[in-house]
């Protein structure tokens, strides 16, 4: 489960193999065995919103479990059964997860900043019978209650108030002696939604061998964690699988503190404040929050940085944002991919030497993954196709909850369609192009929205980029560029008609934005990404 550190990608495939256990539990896994070894070690480091610092301990997440897991058994919830859980990061939140695991139930992280309509939807497809949450969380479930029969068990970390249990008292009441259910790789664990950029979003399900399915695509990008000395962050919420499956429970499988901060705006001066402060060492930053920390002046100088690795995910992370890492942050910021489904599977390393700007990276080993054509035959080098992954693989997902029509769709004979265009090289190096409802069709060219929001996020002017194709009688579809301008410069038509001129000259004349819009922010998901159907529609 487990990269052997050795220094050429090669050998490092050849040698992994994967070990996971007959029976095996992610609470027993992440928590338990080390409260077994000392209680007192430190899992998490909560820091408040007002800066509050407060250390956690393997022992007390054992106990708060624990006596979480006798409290939903007392109450009816069993093997099976849906628990979901909107919260911010912090002590709360793991312990509920690791609740739900310890009960052979299934967890249901939900994104604090869901709204009402978000938070009705997946309470009702995924059947949730009992909600772990705050009071911001309680008033909007109030809101839907009616709506949702099958939801009867509320517990608030705000206190006892109206129908919902208050987390304090209920874990007061209830014993810290608990035997974990015996649970196998593959029996349900933890059911993340897709983030809905296309369509409504469907519930992934996973079972416990996520986890260790996650590890060698957690130690390529983090260049071998745990190293001494590693201390873990993300801004990322753990309602993603990026902030729970990408660093919280990986880093808790070796043993490396991660740092929690319940906040739901990212703000660059603060993230770079967390990161000195703390000396973190490992961060998985998502690429829209690095192109917005470009916005801070000179980070290394004003902040006493102790970074050692950066990794990010969820989008194509650019060529100028490489170089920006290397410069304001001193470290090669190691791209990976992956999706909900089947998460990590490409990752770049600088210590080994894969890295290449413009690339993701390579196939972490343990995972087949390909870019394959409509029919499922593998590409050739330099031919465009859509990354696909091979099952069986321990961190592909069960399927869709109750939508085995969606799951059959997903594949082509055993390769799992990810719906992201790409193109392999000779070297084994995947470039993304583009999802397959982002790619733009103009004049017979086929071009991708990723190169052309890194040209524009190049210039000074540019905070954040997105483009999409705009319908076009003459050409099929136009470029279409959405943009955030930096602070002190004017959304002006000579702002926009400079912007076109950068990208004509840098890029082509096929892929420069024909039209350019300025925005104060763009929409985006929970998870950090643009929901570029939302501006496609607009366009």
């Amino acid at each position: 489960m487990i990269l052997p550190d050795l220094r050429d990608y090669g050998a490092l495939r050849d040698a992994f193999r994967w070990q996971i256990p007959q029976r095996y539990n992610i609470a027993t896994d992440v928590c338990d065995r080390w409260a077994a070894i000392d209680p007192q070690r430190t899992a998490i480091i909560e820091v408040s919103r007002d800066w509050r610092v407060t250390p956690v301990s393997f022992g007390e997440l054992r106990a708060d479990s624990n006596r979480l897991a006798q409290a939903l058994r007392a109450r009816g919830v069993a093997r099976g059964d849906r628990v979901a859980i909107l919260l911010p990061q912090g002590r709360a939140v793991l312990a509920a997860h690791l609740a739900a695991y310890k009960l052979g139930a299934i967890a249901v992280p939900l994104a604090a900043l869901f709204g009402v309509d978000a938070l009705a939807y997946r309470l009702a497809d995924s059947g949730a019978r009992a909600l772990v949450t705050d009071d911001a969380g309680l008033a909007k479930v109030r809101q839907i209650a009616e709506s949702l029969p099958e939801l009867s068990l509320l517990i608030s970390t705000g206190g006892t108030e109206g129908a919902a249990l208050g987390w304090d008292e209920l874990l007061a009441g209830a014993s810290a002696d608990f035997s974990t259910v015996e649970t196998g790789p593959d029996d349900p664990a933890l059911m993340i939604y897709t983030s809905g950029t296309t369509g409504n979003p469907k519930g992934a399900l996973h079972g416990h061998r996520v986890l260790p399915g996650h590890l060698p695509g957690v130690q390529m990008p983090h260049e071998f964690m745990p190293r001494p000395g590693d201390l873990a962050w993300t801004p990322a919420d753990w309602a993603w699988a990026g902030g729970l499956l990408n660093m919280l429970l990986p880093a808790l499988h070796f043993g490396v503190v991660v740092v929690a901060r319940p906040v739901t705006r990212f703000v660059p001066e603060e993230a770079f404040r967390l990161m000195a402060e703390l000396k973190i060492r490992n961060a998985f930053v998502p690429p829209t929050a690095l192109r917005m920390l470009r916005s801070v002046d000179r980070p290394r100088e004003r902040f006493a940085l102790d970074l050692r690795t950066v990794a990010a995910a969820g989008e194509a992370l650019g060529a100028e944002t490489l170089a920006w890492g290397r410069e304001a942050l001193g470290v090669t910021i190691n791209e990976a991919y992956g999706q909900t489904e089947c998460n990590l599977v490409l990752a770049s390393c600088a210590e080994i030497g894969i890295s290449r700007p413009g690339s993701i990276g390579k196939a972490v080993p343990g995972h087949e993954v390909a870019v394959i054509r409509p029919d499922g035959s593998i590409c050739e080098p330099g031919e465009e196709g859509q990354i696909a992954v091979r099952r069986p693989d321990p961190v592909m997902f069960l399927g869709y909850w109750n939508n085995p029509r969606a799951t059959a769709a997903k594949f082509v004979g055993d390769w799992m369609k990810t719906g992201d265009q790409a193109v392999q090289d000779d070297d084994g190096y995947v470039r993304f192009v583009g999802r397959d409802d982002d790619v733009i069709t103009s004049s017979g060219y086929r071009i991708g929205p990723g190169e052309i929001e890194d040209c524009l996020l190049k210039h000074e002017a540019v905070a954040l980029a997105a483009v999409v194709g705009k319908p076009d009688a003459l050409r099929t579809e136009i470029v279409k560029a959405f943009v955030v301008p930096m602070p002190g410069y004017a959304a002006t038509p000579a702002l926009a008609a400079e912007l076109q001129d950068f990208v004509r000259k840098r890029l082509s004349a096929h892929e420069y934005p024909r039209e350019i819009a300025f925005r104060e922010e763009l929409p985006m998901t929970t998870t950090g990404k643009i929901i570029r159907r939302l501006l496609r529609a607009e366009a």
